[in-house]
C-alpha cells in the first residue's frame, strides 16, 4: 500500500509569545465545579458504554453522552454539619445504540451506574443515594451488528462523523503550570487527608501582570469538618501555605495567593458547603463549559470551542482531534530544540478517513537563533506519524490514559 501523503502544513507564526506578553489570564475548574461534574459524568458514561460494548460484542458502537445538565440543589450548610433539603438534579442525555440485532443493550442501566461511581471518586462527601437525583434520558438507536463489522473491514481507520477543528499548544507557561498543579495538588489524596476540610469544588483563577502573579482560590470547605470560624480559618491558611510551596517550586517571579476573597467574617460570611461541592447549592453545570482537554481555560491561546467529554472515542473528531492537537504539540515542543511555542489544529471532513485531516496546521515560534526551515521537517514528521497511528488515540482513552478535562 502506498504511503498516504497528507495535507500537513508547518509556518512559522509570527506572534508575540505568550512569557512576553504583559497579561496572562489562566483558569481551572477544579474536580467539583458543577461543570467539571458534567464533563466527568459525560465521560464516565462513554468510557463505560464502551467497555460494556467491547466486552460484549468486541466493538465499540455508536453513542454520544455529551450532553449531561447538573442542576443545583439546596442546602443549609453550618459549622458542624449542616443537611441538603433538595437534592442535585442529573440528566444524562444523548445518544446510544439500544438495540442489536433485536437484543436490547442495558444503556441506561450501564449509564446511571457509571455515574454514581464517577460521584463517589470526584466528590468524597456527597451521598449519591440522598443527595443526588440520576435522570437518564438517553436516547435510543439500533444496529445490525453484522453490517458495523462489514464497515469497519472496508475501512478499518473510521470516518469523520463532523466536519470540525481541534486545537492544541505546548509548552505550557509558568503560569499556566502553576494553575493546573494547583488544583491537581489541592485535589490530590496527599492533600485531603491532610486537610479533610477541603472539598473538591475549587476554582483556581491565574493573572500575570509582568512578572507578578495573583492566584485566586475558591475552596468549597466542608461544614462537617469545621466546628467554627477559627478551624475554617485554619483550614485557608493550610490551603495558603501548601498553595506558596507549591509556586515557590515553579517560579521566581512574585506570586500573590488569594483564598475564598468573598468571606466576610464580621457578616458571618464563610464558603462552607455540606458537600464540598457549589451544586449543592443552586449552581449548575453543563458539559464543554469548563476546561479544554489539557484541563485548562486559556484566552490567551488558541482554543476550541467543542465540548469533548462525552463523545465517542472511535469517529467524533470533536473529541480526537483536540487530544490530537494537544498530543502532537506536546511532541513537538519536547523533541525539537528551538521551538518557542506550538500550535496545532486539525479540520477533519465528514465522511472522509479521520487519519486524512482536510489540514492539519503547525504553526511555530522559533526561538532566537533559530529557523523554522531547520525543523520543518520534523514537525511535519511527528504529526504524520500520529496521524498514521490515530486509532492509538481511542485505547488510550478506554484505559484511561488521557484526560479530557
Amino acid at each position: 500500500m502506498a504511503e498516504k501523503k497528507r495535507n500537513i502544513v508547518v509556518e512559522e507564526l509570527i506572534r508575540t509569545p505568550v512569557e512576553m506578553q504583559k497579561v496572562e489570564l489562566v483558569e481551572r475548574k477544579g474536580i467539583g465545579h458543577p461543570d467539571s461534574i458534567a464533563d466527568g459524568i459525560a465521560e464516565a458514561v462513554s468510557r463505560a458504554l464502551s467497555r460494556e460494548y467491547i466486552k460484549r460484542y468486541g466493538i465499540i458502537l455508536h453513542h454520544n453522552t455529551d450532553q449531561v445538565e447538573v442542576v443545583g440543589g439546596r442546602a443549609y450548610p453550618r459549622f458542624g454539619g449542616g443537611e441538603v433539603i433538595k437534592p442535585i438534579y442529573i440528566l444524562l442525555s444523548g445518544r446510544a445504540v439500544e438495540f442489536i440485532d433485536r437484543e436490547m443493550f442495558p444503556v441506561h442501566e450501564v449509564a446511571i451506574k457509571a455515574a454514581k461511581e464517577y460521584l463517589r471518586k470526584a466528590v468524597r462527601h456527597l451521598n449519591v443515594e440522598e443527595h443526588v437525583v440520576i435522570d437518564s434520558r438517553i436516547g435510543q438507536g439500533s444496529v445490525d451488528l453484522v453490517s458495523v463489522f462489514n464497515k469497519a473491514k472496508e475501512n478499518p481507520i473510521p470516518l469523520a462523523n463532523d466536519t470540525s477543528f481541534g486545537v492544541g499548544y505546548a509548552p505550557l507557561s509558568e503560569t499556566e503550570k502553576i494553575v493546573l498543579e494547583t488544583e491537581k495538588l489541592l485535589n490530590s489524596p496527599e492533600f485531603k487527608k491532610k486537610w479533610p476540610a477541603v472539598g473538591e469544588d475549587i476554582k483556581v483563577m491565574g493573572l500575570r501582570k509582568g512578572d507578578e502573579i495573583d492566584l485566586t482560590i475558591a475552596a468549597a470547605i466542608v461544614d462537617s469538618e469545621v466546628a467554627n470560624p477559627k478551624e475554617y480559618m485554619e483550614v485557608k491558611q493550610g490551603i495558603y501555605d501548601a498553595v506558596k510551596e507549591l509556586v515557590e517550586e515553579h517560579t521566581s517571579r512574585k506570586v500573590n495567593i488569594y483564598v475564598n476573597t468573598a468571606d466576610d467574617p464580621e457578616k458571618d460570611i464563610y464558603y462552607i458547603t455540606v458537600t464540598g461541592t457549589s451544586a449543592e447549592a443552586g449552581d449548575d453545570g453543563s458539559v464543554g463549559r469548563g476546561n479544554r482537554v489539557n484541563g485548562l481555560i486559556t484566552p490567551n491561546r488558541h482554543m476550541s470551542m467543542e465540548a469533548a467529554a462525552g463523545k465517542n472515542p472511535v469517529s467524533h473528531v470533536g473529541k480526537i482531534y483536540n487530544l490530537l492537537a494537544m498530543l502532537i504539540a506536546n511532541d513537538i515542543a519536547k523533541q525539537i530544540e528551538g521551538v518557542q511555542e506550538v500550535y496545532v489544529r486539525i479540520l477533519s471532513q465528514i465522511g472522509k478517513p479521520i487519519d486524512e485531516p482536510l489540514v492539519a496546521s503547525i504553526q511555530i515560534i522559533p526561538k532566537q537563533g533559530y529557523k523554522i526551515e531547520s525543523f520543518e521537517r520534523d514537525a511535519y514528521e511527528i504529526a504524520d506519524e500520529w496521524l498514521a497511528n490515530i486509532t492509538k488515540i481511542q485505547r488510550m482513552i478506554i484505559e484511561d490514559k488521557l484526560n479530557v478535562f
